[in-house]
């Protein structure tokens, strides 16, 4: 009986020693939160693994600073939710640093330049800005876009500015006539119509919006990660991505391939 208790004791231990063992593993997991609805930003692949240009951004950045990066499907609200609980160490997916979220966020450096469009259907008498008077406006809930629509509503004449879950959601109901324009990111609304057809963006609104890797304010990994950022940048990694995503060279002078220092609130 004493033999059989010294074994039961010690498969004990050993199952404990496991437990530990996927604990710490669990310590060196970087948690990212991404809506896999953006692309060339963020999606999941027929085998339902993320893919991405900010998904290798942030897979080589975890990479670089010893940790394993591993990534959750979230709705683009609750990213913001996601960070501040600590759910999450990092979200991705197009977020605009912006003076608002820097006041419960922190943000690593920028490391791409985006503008904000007007899209239409391409057969649409609609041709920009000047001709949404009076027009139903689709967004998605909780972007800039959406920010900027409302605040622009009584400018350009807006009936409603309507919001949306998915990218993909708005513009199903822009082809059914719900909404008569759609004002998004421009790389991520060019990427969904080399798939959906009869779509197009209509006109550019210059924004001066940057996208970088969100975390909860003063997270403990925001230098590390930031480091790894610029590092990327000068060692020409994030250029390559750039190149992989996007089929072009990053711009001259871009956020993409120049060192920045880290957004303050």
């Amino acid at each position: 009986m004493i033999i059989l208790r010294r074994q039961i004791l010690a498969f004990a231990a050993a199952i404990s020693m496991t437990g530990m063992g996927f604990a710490a593993h669990a310590a060196d997991a970087l948690n990212i939160g991404s809506y896999p609805s953006n692309p060339p930003f963020e999606y999941k692949n027929a085998s339902g693994t993320f893919e991405g240009f900010e998904v290798d951004i942030a897979t080589e950045a975890a990479k670089r600073i010893g940790m394993v990066p591993e990534f959750a499907d979230y709705g683009f609200q609750a990213l913001f939710a996601g960070t501040s609980s600590k759910r999450i160490d990092v979200a991705i997916s197009s977020i605009t640093i912006t003076a608002e979220r820097l006041q419960s966020q922190s943000f690593t450096q920028p490391y791409y330049d985006a503008d904000m469009g007007v899209a239409a259907m391409a057969a649409s008498e609609v041709k920009g800005l000047a001709d949404l008077k009076g027009k139903i406006i689709g967004v998605l809930s909780g972007s800039t876009g959406e920010k900027w629509s409302k605040d622009n509503q009584a400018t350009y004449g807006f009936a409603d500015v309507k919001g949306y879950n998915s990218q993909q959601d708005v513009m199903l109901d822009l082809g059914a006539g719900r909404v008569d324009a759609v004002i998004s990111d421009v790389p991520g609304m060019e990427y969904l119509f080399l798939k959906m057809k009869g779509y197009a963006v209509k006109e550019r609104i210059k924004t001066g919006e940057q996208y970088g890797l969100m975390m909860t304010k003063d997270h403990p990994l925001l230098d590390k990660l930031n480091a790894a950022v610029s590092e990327m940048k000068k060692d020409g990694t994030m250029a390559a991505i750039h190149k992989k995503w996007f089929g072009s060279d990053a711009p001259a002078g871009s956020a993409t391939i120049t060192e920045m220092p880290i957004p303050k609130g």
